[in-house]
């Protein structure tokens, strides 16, 4: 098996993830988070919340999860926010036709290919139904928002948000009245979106339910300089620019954010210093550098919003290169789109002058994020498998052991236990023979193991085992917070 299907099945197993209802007949694109995966999950989360919330004085806000029809009129996204797909006229399966093609031919970049192109592909190749060998029809345009209708009588059209941008944009002139706030705003939302996908696959990566963290920053567009682009001006970034793309290559170079912005590939200063801070994040998860790339996409594949755009991408052999976040300049497409439909002013008064802020967005998936955090913590060599998550991603930071349940050891374990558990996310189980035990939690991730023994009752010493390199020190009761802060840390 590859490694993502070792890992799913580990994570059903022991209880990361698994498919939402699957007492029935799981409908595809719906995956629940069992305890594990939630502890991991909250760890992400706090993680993005003190680098993206509190480190970048932002507003938090938390809004709905439902929206009227006049949003996403005003928005675009019920004229654009369209897939491809196409249906088999003898089994009626869909599938999202670029992606169909692009896994047929072993090609990549049909996102952007209008229907009647993707039709022509799939005549000209003679691409068939994958489900039934049937033929397949034209490809035809397909909206991806939820439809649903609120009211008694269902009076009042409305739709599941399929990103969070909206309502952040609408509270806009509400955010930066009630906090007195000065440009750039920042405003931040970790929520639900929804989207009706035509076909979803490769687990948490391509769902139909799923979580976002998103941060939007409204600036003002004739001030081309950052307050804090000084930090990271020397930075180094993985960029496969679109004049790259367009000359054929696809492979990203590394440059520095100031030599980007002087050759053009990035447009400002603030977009260079979030760009950087995106990579930098999730270096901080975990991730290498070499498996991480910025990749700008063209015109006719960016978003009917976004006047620059770039895809942060995370690789894996399984999935190869993913979008884990969508980094897009929507300029002030949003704010005027809601002024025009809703007859209000969203401009802010600053220098002696109206502004109409643009919107920079760097926007989070979670879940895909989780995923291949966990493909790449995962390591078996042949004698044992194990979940190399940073401390702080952990479900938990240590485990706590009686070598035997008799003779006391049980009753002082406990003791352990229950101090440190106010501190630290702790676990206790005292079944099976120790290394069955050092086993399990080696497959979970929890980078730390404290062993007591019957030295332990002699002169009050501890073994506490590392996870990665199985290595065993023995400190006194008294010296294991004092360890752990500084490991965990």
């Amino acid at each position: 098996m590859s490694t993502a299907e070792d890992l799913e099945a580990m994570a059903k197993r022991r209880g990361f993830f698994w498919p939402a209802g699957q007492i029935y007949s799981p409908v595809a694109g719906f995956w629940n988070y069992g305890p594990l995966g939630a502890r991991v999950f909250n760890a992400l989360i706090d993680a993005w919340r003190k680098w993206w919330i509190y480190d970048e004085d932002a507003y938090e806000i938390v809004t709905t999860n439902i929206l009227p029809e006049i949003v996403w009129e005003a928005s675009g996204h019920k004229e654009g926010f369209n897939d491809k797909q196409t249906m088999c006229v003898k089994c009626h399966m869909r599938w999202r036709a670029d992606h169909l093609l692009e896994e047929k031919l072993k090609i990549k970049g049909l996102e952007g290919k209008s229907p009647e192109e993707l039709t022509e592909l799939i005549r000209k190749n003679n691409i068939k139904c994958p489900e039934c060998g049937g033929k397949l029809s034209d490809v035809f345009v397909f909206n991806l928002m939820f439809k649903i209708n609120v009211g008694p009588t269902g009076e009042t059209p409305c739709y599941l948000r399929p990103e969070t941008t909206q309502s952040s944009v609408i509270d806009f002139p509400f955010v930066y009245r009630s906090q007195r706030a000065k440009l750039p705003t920042k405003i931040a939302q970790i929520g639900r979106s929804f989207r009706n996908e035509i076909s979803p696959r490769q687990t948490l990566i391509r769902m139909r339910e799923f979580s976002m963290a998103e941060l939007q920053i409204f600036f003002n567009p004739e001030n081309d300089k950052y307050e804090k682009f000084a930090e990271i001006a020397n930075d180094k970034i993985n960029l496969l620019s679109a004049e790259a793309r367009l000359s054929g290559k696809e492979t990203a170079v590394e440059i520095t954010v100031s030599e980007a912005i002087k050759k053009g590939l990035i447009p400002n200063e603030l977009i260079g210093y979030y760009l950087s801070k995106v990579q930098k994040f999730f270096i901080f998860l975990g991730f290498e550098k070499k498996h991480l790339r910025f990749k700008e996409l063209l015109d006719d594949e960016k978003a009917h919003y976004s006047k620059r755009h770039w895809d942060f991408e995370v690789y894996t052999d399984d999935f190869g290169w993913v979008e884990c976040v969508n980094n897009a300049w929507r300029t002030d497409y949003d704010l005027s789109r809601h002024e025009k439909y809703s007859k209000q002013k969203l401009s802010v008064f600053e220098d002696n002058k109206h502004i109409l802020p643009h919107l920079y967005e760097p926007s989070f998936g979670l879940d895909r994020i989780f995923l291949h955090l966990m493909l790449h913590a995962w390591r078996n060599d042949g004698k044992r498998t194990w979940l190399a998550l940073k401390p702080m991603l952990a479900p938990y930071h240590v485990a706590v052991f009686p070598l035997v349940k008799k003779d006391g050891l049980d009753k002082v374990a406990e003791d352990v236990y229950n101090k440190l558990k106010v501190k630290f996310k702790a676990f206790y189980d005292a079944s099976d023979s120790i290394g069955r035990r050092y086993a399990r939690v080696d497959e979970i991730g929890v980078p730390f193991s404290i062993t007591i023994d019957y030295d332990t009752k002699s002169d009050g010493s501890v073994t506490i085992r590392d996870r990665d390199t199985t290595k065993q020190v023995r400190i006194k009761i008294s010296e294991i917070e004092n360890y752990l802060e500084k490991h965990i840390s």
